[in-house]
């Protein structure tokens, strides 16, 4: 991958992060009194929607969203973040793990990220910020699939380890 689209990408999540920590942090401030996080999907999209190039402004974060959902699943399943970590540092059992935990986990995350992208890329098309879903949302809809509830399942069991790995990140990463 060309060093540009690397550093796009890296910027576009560093964005991410930043607004979760931003509405993270004004939730705090309001008690938790704040409308939820599929409330203000909802509301983001409706205003972006209003705008003159608003469908395609929509369209193109749902694609960005989806495109950085496969970037990290992809990363993940290629195992692209052991080169991060101090491998040497671990027992072969605790390499086995942290990768294990690694790849189910960011899979998960990445499948996530797509998922919420979809929601959004749907919305556009169907110029309906109704269908904008947060991430709360979009998972709870996993139900309303054909394997119903198990994918809820599949979903919570992949990011429970990388919870987990974020944990082991923290403990080996190479500074």
């Amino acid at each position: 991958m060309a060093r540009g689209v690397v550093y796009v990408l890296i910027g576009a999540l560093a964005i991410f992060y930043a607004s979760v920590c931003w509405i993270t942090a004004r939730f705090a401030a309001d008690g938790g009194q704040g409308s939820s996080g599929n409330a203000k999907s909802k509301d983001w999209t409706a205003s972006v929607l209003k705008l003159s190039y608003g469908q395609f402004l929509v369209g193109a974060a749902g694609c960005l969203l989806i495109g950085i959902g496969v970037v990290l699943a992809v990363r993940a399943a290629m195992r692209k973040f052991l080169p991060q970590l101090d491998v040497g540092a671990m027992s072969r059992r605790t390499r086995q793990i942290v990768t294990g935990l690694g790849v189910g986990g960011g899979v998960a995350r990445g499948t996530v990220f797509a998922a919420v992208g979809i929601s959004i890329l749907i919305a556009a098309v169907q110029f309906d910020a109704d269908e904008a879903k947060g991430v709360d949302a979009t998972v709870r809809s996993f139900t309303q699939t054909p394997t119903g509830p198990w994918l809820l399942v599949a979903v919570a069991i992949g990011l429970t380890p990388f919870g987990a790995f974020s944990f082991a990140s923290a403990r080996w990463r190479r500074l």
